[in-house]
């Protein structure tokens, strides 16, 4: 009879304040605000643009520019948090956020913006990790499943509908609302981080030890990276030589930087969370899944866009479908962290990534909003129901002493996930283009009776008009030839990513079931 009392012991469990709790969700809303602002301005570049005055290639770097601050910043928040504590680090990184947001909306001209835009991404980056490393030391095992899907889904919801409130904004208002709808929440988030977060001390001797020709080595090597991978395409790669500095000081920052964190005594970022098996996998498809996140919320509007001729308020409205899957998804997701092993959660996930982008491997030009609603939904809800299992295999069996540097590192593998997956995307898009439009090409030619047939048609009706009939129809030809060829890369593009999600199913069969799944759910994307 003494049994059960002796043996549901272990499960009890301290009670969380109401006041931590608050806390934490004034974290999450910070991180939202973050991560939404990476994709907030992507539908609205043109008004940007339009705005400032600015060129085609300098337009660019408002979003460029945030990326690579914020790739600088998400490794090296863990090292800070353990220096001026989870309060201090959170409070001004809100502050900051808050602060050059407000200077982004007064920016009059395109180098200001992008200077404002650096710091935004810089000091925000520093909220990211920093609601990750929380959420595994305030809250115990049991109640991950409820916490997980909360951080996943504002963490995957946040690029998603990123287009959407942008899109909205810039259309009902100006682009100026894009960066001042931050201020209010801002201002509140900074408020409540102050008076609210006390999950750690600082540990102010570590000032001593920081190792900052490490910063700096990281720095370089992670900026130079992101900006290879952003403007690589562009830039023809190779053949333009900011492409060709820039790889270098890849290769030199990578070699100080990989040197640096593996001889000191305390480096700016611990890379010995990826002795842990399962954080390094974790962290791989963690990696993969950024691709399939920030790839696809680039893909689809890109499609809408070029092909259906949509403006960026219509492009907002039909990928909603997405954040909607997301949210539904959510509670469930959860709920199958509690009760399933979260290998299988993932294998479901990637099955259900890979069949929604098999489908758009498929797609023409008359595909619009209801062709587009499943693979959308699929998109969504798997998403949902990969991050909880991965997040809980990559942080959820970690000590806590590890847990703030590898919340940085496991964010930061998400974060180069996107900026890889978008620059293979765009390199692909671009050379098979090339190659569908040569292929398709050589069957359209004078000995074709068909194409001599459609030439002569259409033409006939380009005359009518008075116009040159001829020079009009081949023109016209050849602007269907080019969509054609677009459309048939597209394709390709999807059918990798197919292959590339397929893959990860076999490769789940090599991840340990965590000791602690029991637990719950995992830290959400």
């Amino acid at each position: 009879m003494n049994a059960a009392p002796a043996a549901s012991k272990p499960q009890a469990e301290p009670e969380i304040s109401t006041r931590r709790i608050v806390a934490f969700f004034a974290m999450v809303f910070g991180m939202f605000m973050s991560i939404l602002d990476i994709q907030i301005v992507s539908a609205s570049l043109a008004e940007i643009q339009a705005g400032l005055s600015a060129g085609s290639d300098e337009i660019a770097w408002v979003q460029t520019s945030y990326l690579i601050a914020e790739v600088v910043m998400i490794p090296l928040s863990g090292t800070l948090a353990r220096i001026m504590s989870t309060r201090v680090l959170f409070t001004i990184s809100a502050a900051g956020f808050t602060l050059a947001s407000l200077l982004c909306a007064t920016a009059t001209n395109i180098e200001q913006m992008i200077i404002y835009r650096a710091i935004q991404g810089f000091i925000g980056g520093g909220m990211i990790p920093s609601v990750f490393a929380a959420a595994f030391t305030i809250f115990p095992p049991s109640k991950r499943s409820i916490v997980s899907p909360i951080i996943g889904l504002v963490a995957t919801l946040a690029p998603t509908i990123g287009p959407t409130i942008g899109g909205y904004l810039s259309h009902a208002f100006s682009w100026h609302w894009l960066f001042l709808v931050n201020i209010i929440p801002g201002i509140l988030v900074t408020i409540a981080a102050w008076n609210l977060i006390d999950f750690d001390k600082p540990e102010l001797s570590l000032v001593k030890k920081f190792d900052w020709w490490g910063l700096v080595s990281m720095a370089v090597f992670l900026g130079s990276l992101e900006y290879v991978l952003e403007e690589g395409n562009n830039k023809d790669w190779f053949s333009d030589e900011h492409i060709v500095i820039g790889s270098v000081a890849v290769v030199i920052g990578a070699v100080v930087f990989f040197y640096r964190a593996f001889k000191v005594d305390f480096p700016v970022v611990d890379l010995k969370a990826f002795a842990n098996r399962n954080f390094a996998f974790g962290s791989l498809f963690s990696f993969v899944m950024g691709i399939g996140l920030y790839g696809l919320t680039y893909l689809y509007p890109l499609f809408l866009g070029r092909i259906r001729g949509y403006d960026s308020l219509m492009i907002g409205e039909t990928m909603f479908v997405s954040g909607l899957a997301m949210f539904l998804t959510a509670p469930i997701a959860g709920a199958l962290s509690n009760r399933i092993d979260p290998r299988a959660m993932m294998m479901m996930g990637f099955f259900g990534f890979g069949l929604g982008t098999y489908m758009m491997s498929f797609i023409t030009a008359d595909w619009d909003f209801n062709e587009l609603l499943v693979p959308q939904i699929l998109r969504g809800c798997s998403l949902m129901i990969c991050m909880v299992p991965i997040n809980n295999i990559a942080l959820g069996t970690l000590p806590p002493d590890r847990i703030k540097n590898a919340s940085g590192l496991y964010n930061l593998t998400r974060n180069l996930g996107g900026a890889v997956g978008l620059a293979i995307i765009n390199t692909v898009l671009t050379s098979r283009t090339d190659q569908h439009y040569a292929r398709l090409s050589e069957h359209i030619q004078w000995g074709n009776p068909a194409a001599m047939e459609w030439l002569k048609s259409v033409g006939a009706n380009f005359s009518s008009y008075g116009l040159d009939g001829t020079t009009a129809a081949i023109k016209k030809l050849s602007g269907l030839v080019t969509q054609q060829a677009w459309l048939m890369s597209f394709g390709d593009v999807f059918t990798g990513l197919t292959v590339l999600f397929g893959m990860l199913i076999f490769m789940v069969l090599l991840i340990k079931k965590p000791a602690a799944a029991a637990g719950g759910g995992g830290g959400g994307h």
